[in-house]
């Protein structure tokens, strides 16, 4: 299994990085919090890796820290939760808040990302709630990195990012309009994304 790629970074998206190395380009799925610690384009990267292997498929998800990858694995545990939306969740709610979240039963925070219901929540907390508290103690939380503002492309570039956390194609952009046009196009990527999953989730 892959566990950690370092390369130059040949393309970054809210959710999608390719990661050049010795010539060969690695696809890696990221939460938001990762894509905003990346380096521009063209820069080195490293990325902590979860393999998931499917019949069909073999994804890479990439992750800025330990503890992201540590909350993103500890999500595929819980029932009915695979990558996809553990990547989701991930991208609604920063690692060190879902950690507390699950830890003390603070099922709403859950239920602010997109895909995730009360049932669903309530079941999180508790099948995870004694392995996040042991997380709790392992890592502590990192301070959010800044994110620079978007010259061109936050429309295009939310609606790809909703796209890929399995939002339907007319609904995203019928929210990123609304974001954007709340918050224009020069917003931070990742404050426009959050946004957008917060409307998703009511």
């Amino acid at each position: 299994m892959i566990a950690r790629i370092e390369g130059n970074l040949l393309e970054k998206t809210p959710t999608r990085v390719v990661i050049d190395v010795a010539g060969v380009g690695y696809e890696l799925l990221v939460p938001l919090s990762t894509f905003a610690a990346l380096p521009d384009e063209g820069k080195t990267v490293a990325l902590r890796v979860h393999t998931h292997v499917r019949q069909e498929a073999f994804v890479l998800y990439g992750f800025a820290t330990a503890q992201e990858k540590a909350v993103f694995e500890l999500l595929l545990h819980a029932s009915r939760v695979g990558p996809k939306l553990a990547q989701t969740i991930l991208s609604g709610v920063e690692s060190g808040e879902l950690i507390e979240a699950i830890r003390s039963g603070q099922v709403v925070v859950l239920r602010s990302a997109p895909g995730v219901g009360a049932k669903m929540a309530e079941r999180i907390v508790v099948e995870l709630r004694d392995r996040a508290a042991e997380l709790e103690i392992e890592h502590a939380s990192p301070r959010r990195p800044r994110v620079e503002p978007l010259e061109t492309g936050a429309r295009q570039q939310l609606v790809s990012a909703l796209v890929n956390l399995q939002t339907p194609k007319a609904k995203a952009e019928r929210v990123a309009d609304e974001v954007v046009g709340n918050q224009g196009e020069d917003a931070p990527i990742e404050e426009l994304v959050r946004s957008a999953l917060r409307r998703l989730a009511r």
